[in-house]
């Protein structure tokens, strides 16, 4: 297993590019079941998460064909309509196959999913409104057996808000006989670039990017060409390590408007950043005031962002209240943190963050889950002395090698096996 060693205290520079989003990829690869033929995506980043999509996409007998980050799926009728748990444990991800199976087959037996333990994100979610669309659907030995003759379009009302949710009813109901409308639909910018892929395969969707969507069903689809878009957190987290080292980084490839709230964050705390149409550049700072965030749904601060907001913070002037407003379990790094000698109070789904700069220091720390990986990344860049960051793994399945973009900007960050340092 590999590790990643840090020795902090260089500031970086430079211009670096994003790579595709993680979040946007995986939806779309498990669209193209709605439509059997070759679909081709690119700008696809090459993550473990992705490894385990196209593991999934061969087991339902999709023929794969990958060159750089252009990834072409060949999509044929299954011999079989289960998701088995050896593969779909790897990535919670893999449910969002459930839908499309669904809708196109009238079948399909997918394992309860795995992936990041950082809190609870109910099935029931997924489970519920196909059972309203006329799914049956029983949990059975750790499966969801789910059938249906024919989808039938209703009136959907998510009782909060979920982006998987979302995803999964909308690949559904393009196939469902009428109309189906989706209110407290999430409205982050992935759940958008699917709708736009979905109707370039003959989808009849409107109101993507708000909180009602609604789906005509059709009779069929077909296969399409589509580019994934930027990867909003990847972004986010390299700005942050311009920040955090008192550099200067300009992050291109990316959508400034899908980040606007950390840019307004970062902007409260003292730091200079412009914008343009598809970059964002973070100029050095010699000293930034601490804020206060509140995780919340697109358009609110995204919880994917919180852990490495909450380095940040270590470094700023004064104390910071952080709350965690979408999983219960998103704190896991606060101890890795207080090992590099971070003050940080958490009670519950706050954390309140004393800040200090030049007060972590390099240690051993352990990644807990994808984003916790991201932030003991960016405490190390600004820690003094080394810092080995354990299991990144994590990091593997949503950063497309992050180490060598932060490279690329000067940082002193090497991966290496585990046992060979």
């Amino acid at each position: 297993m590999d590790v990643i060693i840090i020795n902090g205290g260089r500031a970086l520079a430079g211009t670096v590019a994003t790579s595709g989003a993680k979040n946007a990829a995986l939806p779309l690869l498990f669209s193209s079941l709605l439509a059997e033929g070759e679909h081709i995506y690119r700008n696809v980043p090459r993550l473990k998460d992705i490894d385990s999509t196209e593991l999934l996409l061969r087991h339902l007998n999709c023929k794969i064909q990958r060159t750089g980050n252009q990834f072409k799926v060949s999509v044929n009728r299954p011999d079989s309509l289960v998701a088995p748990y050896d593969i779909v444990r790897k990535m919670r991800a893999s449910i969002l196959c459930l839908g499309p199976l669904l809708a196109r087959y009238g079948k399909a037996k997918v394992s309860l999913p795995g992936g990041c333990a950082i809190g609870s994100r109910p099935i029931n979610l997924h489970i519920e409104p196909l059972r309203q669309l006329g799914a049956t659907i029983d949990i059975e030995n750790g499966y969801v057996i789910a059938q249906a003759s024919k989808l039938v379009g209703d009136k959907i009302v998510f009782e909060k808000v979920t982006v998987g949710g979302t995803e999964n009813i909308m690949m559904a109901a393009t196939l469902a006989r009428g109309i189906t409308v989706l209110e407290n639909a999430a409205m982050e910018p992935e759940i958008v670039d699917l709708a736009h892929c979905l109707k370039k395969m003959g989808a009849r969707i409107e109101g993507e990017g708000s909180s009602v969507i609604s789906i005509k069903g059709v009779d069929e689809l077909h296969p399409c060409e589509h580019r994934v878009i930027p990867d909003r957190i990847e972004a986010g987290t390299l700005l942050i390590s311009g920040a955090i080292t008192g550099g200067d980084v300009r992050v291109e490839n990316c959508v400034p408007a899908d980040i606007q709230a950390l840019i307004t964050k970062m902007r409260e705390s003292g730091f200079d950043l412009e914008t343009g149409q598809d970059w964002v550049r973070v100029k050095a700072c010699d000293e930034w005031a601490a804020v206060d965030i509140d995780t919340a749904p697109h358009p609110g601060f995204p919880t994917d962002l919180q852990a490495q907001f909450m380095a940040l913070m270590t470094q700023a002037r004064g104390t910071s209240v952080i709350t965690e407003q979408i999983f219960e379990n998103r704190f896991m790094h606060v101890q890795e943190l207080l090992r590099m000698g971070a003050n940080i109070t958490q009670k519950s789904q706050v954390a309140i963050v004393h800040g200090n700069r030049g007060e972590l220091s390099g240690a051993q720390v352990m990644a807990t889950d994808l984003r916790a990986s991201a932030c003991l990344v960016l405490a190390g860049l600004a820690a003094t002395g080394e810092t080995v960051v354990n299991r990144i793994y994590h990091l593997d399945r949503g950063y497309d090698h992050l180490e060598k973009k932060l490279q690329q900007l000067g940082a002193r960050i090497e991966r290496h096996a585990e046992g060979s340092i």
